[in-house]
């Protein structure tokens, strides 16, 4: 048995059991051992019903009966009941909220449920347990074992791994002792090199996987957590520094006089950039007059000026000659996620580029427009797509604004000097990659970015980019005032609501989800669906006004459709669900309503409640939570605190985790790296070790276990 080899060599696979291993992204033995377990389960005296303590975590196996649901007698509150049974007694189940839970059991199923033991002494439940169906192979391990001496001994550690169907915790464990009992250990190459192994003292990497798959004891299983979460950050960090030494081994072009152009701009502006802006941009100018091309992040909070940045590093650029060229200047080129946040910068770049000499045009899958006209010289005019770039590949337009179009092969520039992305983590790397590689030099990279994330995630992802922060909103912005509203005090929302249409602005309301749930799985507090909401809006709430729908299944001519009427103001209310989270700038939208709030992270909903931060207009944010857990309550409230969303990144990233708040798929770190995130110390250890290899062996070429680490998706994050 080889790393490499696929399961089906070695393991009779049923289809639903191949469907379920390919859907946990297990396909060969590596991939296997590298699926670690959620968490681990005691067997032994704590498995057993009879003298359960309150207030203790529990497993148990049992068959389930009594089946029901019901409203609580004081507080009305859905309940769903039930019974597990075993060989030294019962206990009572109870699901609060969701009653549907207790009919996805029969009468007399085997299960096994773990929970926290709720009640009073002698009266003893299980409050909302997970509750699967189970083997009774599964509950013999878990059977109190006692020694020679007829003493109990404590149970041994069992893994719980992520399922599906067709595979469960049972079939992983067995898995793993077949894959051991073939030597697998024997030819698994340790990507971390040896001494950075013995510099960190963490286990080898054979000793790991036996530490996390079969644990004696607890600090084994963390041992071996921080080892592959070392690892994971670790491979990552040599992934961007393998990205950075290429670029850093690419020629730029220099922008020399950077500084004295970007002053020059800076005084035709009717106000002064903030400190934050300026340390940005001298940052960039910087970068300029280096020999390699910059690499670099702007986080800039919402409304914090990073289209002032982008504007006046562009006319350093655009006002730079070529080199060895009496004529002619540099070119710059803008990419944003959505048509109509393209369509907003452009408009925004001529009216800072008004007063000046420079050609500015917009390609968009819509179409193509340049400014100046010849036939009206304050005015975009309408080109051809084949006119347009025919301009760019001559070098006649200095600054291209657009969408994804500017990464088709059909667009070609003379000499792209400076490469600007809005919102680039919504770009896959090889898109960003592919504008960087449109000039005959590789441009000056920088990257943009709204959505506030914590230092430690900046480091791992970004870590082939350097990064500049803007920590100050520009004066005149009105600070929003952000409140949870209770069930009682919905009517009040509207009502205010309905003060801000009267007085001509606009409003956004969220939705957890775009559809409605099945009956037969809903849960009693609902989440709200947009498509419902947005029909119960018109026609019991607000049937005077109009009221628009835009959520993820919207295809994309019909949601730049929806965006244009709201910026047009043909929308006064528009239900969306968190797809307008980044892409929309309405100035005159002033407040949002936000459903089901707990549900989102906290640098979620700050970047929600920045669609209403765009004016000097004061802006609200209503927070409508579902259920009051302490955990929401306190999240909800930190946000009503505070209106600094690197605060909240920080925050929700040391109370929910990094995957919450950002979505693991959207990164393509395991749940084990994003707790990771939380340890400044493991991240900066691993970034530096990084570092010094790369310099050591940009090749990787001592390090083929690294190597092939690197390769098997490390540097893939983002890629879409």
């Amino acid at each position: 048995m080889q790393p490499d080899h696929p399961l089906t060599k070695h393991f009779r696979l049923t289809s639903v059991q191949l469907r379920g291993l390919k859907k946990l992204g297990i396909e060969t033995v590596r991939q296997l051992l590298y699926h670690f377990p959620a968490r681990y389960d005691q067997g032994g005296e704590e498995a057993a019903i009879h003298g359960l303590a309150v207030g203790t975590q529990a497993t148990i196996f049992g068959t389930i009966g009594k089946l029901e649901t019901r409203r609580s007698w004081k507080r009305k509150i859905p309940v769903g009941e039930a019974t597990i049974t075993d060989a030294s007694g019962s206990i009572k189940v109870m699901w609060f909220h969701q009653p549907y839970l207790a009919k996805k059991f029969s009468e007399g199923m085997f299960v096994k449920a773990v929970g926290t033991v709720g009640g009073k002494t002698g009266k003893p439940y299980l409050a909302n347990p997970h509750v699967e169906p189970a083997d009774p192979t599964e509950a013999g391990l878990f059977a109190q074992r006692k020694n020679q001496q007829g003493d109990a001994l404590l149970g041994s550690l069992f893994a719980v791994y992520p399922e599906t169907r067709g595979v469960t915790s049972l079939w992983f464990r067995h898995a793993f002792e077949k894959v051991y009992a073939n030597g697998i250990l024997d030819f698994l190459e340790d990507p971390i090199p040896h001494d950075v192994v013995e510099r960190y003292h963490l286990p080898a990497l054979s000793r790991a996987l036996l530490y996390i798959h079969k644990p004696d004891d607890l600090k084994h299983a963390e041992a071996a957590r921080k080892r592959f979460a070392f690892e994971e950050i670790f491979s990552i960090q040599v992934a961007r520094a393998l990205e950075r030494a290429e670029n850093d081994a690419q020629d730029s072009f220099a922008i020399t006089d950077g500084a004295a152009l970007a002053d020059k701009f800076l005084s035709t502006i009717p106000f002064s950039p903030t400190n934050a802006q300026k340390r940005a941009i001298a940052d960039i100018l910087a970068d300029f007059d280096t020999r390699h091309p910059m690499a670099r992040l702007l986080e800039g909070d919402v409304g914090s000026g990073k289209t002032l940045v982008a504007a006046a590093t562009a006319y350093a650029a655009v006002h730079s000659r070529p080199p060895r060229r009496e004529s002619g200047t540099l070119q710059v080129a803008y990419m944003a996620p959505t048509e109509i946040l393209a369509a907003q910068h452009f408009q925004s770049f001529i009216e800072y580029f008004k007063h000046l000499p420079i050609n500015i045009a917009l390609l968009t899958g819509s179409g193509a427009w340049k400014y100046p006209s010849k036939v009206s010289r304050d005015k975009p005019t309408s080109i051809s797509r084949a006119q347009l770039l025919k301009w760019v590949m001559s070098g006649e337009i200095a600054m291209l604004v657009g969408t994804h179009a500017l990464i088709q092969k059909s667009v070609e520039f003379q000499h792209l000097a400076y490469a600007i992305v809005d919102e680039q983590h919504r770009f896959g790397t090889r898109q960003r990659r592919a504008l960087a590689h449109k000039g005959d030099a590789a441009p000056h990279f920088l990257s943009m970015t709204a959505t506030p994330i914590p230092r430690t995630l900046a480091l791992t992802i970004y870590g082939d980019l350097d990064i500049s922060l803007l920590d100050e909103l520009p004066p005149g912005r009105a600070h929003i005032t952000t409140k949870i509203i209770k069930p009682g005090e919905r009517e009040q929302a509207y009502d205010r609501i309905r003060e801000q249409l009267r007085a001509g602005r606009q409003a956004f309301v969220i939705c957890p989800r775009i559809e409605e749930p099945d009956p037969a799985k809903i849960n009693a507090l609902q989440a709200k669906s947009a498509k419902a909401e947005a029909k119960r809006l018109a026609s019991e709430v607000f049937p005077e006004y109009r009221i628009g729908l835009l959520h993820g299944s919207v295809k994309p001519q019909e949601k730049d459709k929806v965006m244009a009427q709201f910026a047009a103001h043909e929308i006064d209310i528009l239900v969306a669900t968190s797809v307008v989270e980044v892409g929309i700038n309405v100035p005159n939208a002033t407040v949002i309503m936000i459903e089901g709030a707990e549900r989102f992270g906290l640098s979620q909903l700050h970047q929600l409640r920045g669609r209403v931060m765009r004016s000097s207009h004061q802006p609200f944010c209503f927070l409508l939570p579902e259920t009051n857990s302490e955990l929401s309550m306190k999240r909800l409230r930190a946000l009503e605190k505070s209106d600094n969303g690197f605060e909240l990144a920080e925050s929700d990233l040391e109370n929910r985790g990094a995957g919450d708040i950002f979505g693991r798929k959207q990164w393509g770190v395991t749940d084990l790296g994003m707790e990771a995130l939380k340890n400044v110390k493991l991240i900066r250890a691993a970034r530096e070790e990084a570092q010094k290899i790369i310099v050591k062996d940009p090749s990787l070429s001592n390090y083929p276990a690294l190597a092939q680490r690197v390769s098997s998706g490390a540097s893939e994050l983002h890629s879409e």
